[in-house]
């Protein structure tokens, strides 16, 4: 199983690996229970593990350096049902630039649920190639877009105005 191909799926827990994909939404695996279903994207929303950033008090990092840091550590995963502060004191000691004021508590259990989710599932954690090559050209693309003039961009992201003139009647 790749971790290229997981997702989470908004208003349903856990992961699924997505096997096929239709303009409509996509046929998932279900990690946990192992079933498969059609899931909607007109009801659901999806995203890609690879995608997924986490606020940091520097720049966001990638999901997958958390679960790595996690992994790497030699603190004990927390229990899911901890509470806030117990969960806190966790990712202080595993990744202390996490922004704690912007990533809340839940967020850190759905990282704690993941986790084991891929550990169980001997998942390996890592970026695909072709996403790092994507995230280096959106860097490289919010640069130009960030050194052009001011001026310029406000002008190009302004919305059309409507005039409305009175009609003259005849």
């Amino acid at each position: 199983m790749d971790y290229n191909k997981l997702v989470s799926i908004s208003g349903l827990s856990g992961l699924f690996e997505l096997l096929s994909s239709k303009a409509d939404g996509g046929v998932v695996r279900s990690l946990e229970d192992k079933s498969t279903k059609f899931v909607s994207t007109r009801v659901h929303n999806f995203s890609h593990l690879e995608g997924i950033e986490v606020f940091t008090v520097k720049d966001n990092v990638n999901l997958t350096e958390v679960f790595i840091a996690m992994k790497n550590s030699e603190e004990k995963l927390p229990d899911t049902k901890a509470d806030t502060k117990a969960l806190q004191a966790y990712f202080k000691k595993v990744y202390p630039d996490m922004d704690f004021d912007r990533v809340y508590a839940s967020d850190m259990k759905k990282m704690v649920k993941w986790l084991e989710v891929l550990t169980a599932n001997n998942v390996e954690i890592k970026i695909s190639e072709t996403h790092e090559q994507d995230a280096a050209a959106q860097e490289a693309k919010t640069a130009k877009v960030n050194t052009a003039s001011p001026k310029a961009a406000a002008v190009k992201s302004a919305p059309v105005k409507k005039i409305n003139v009175p009609r003259k009647m005849a």
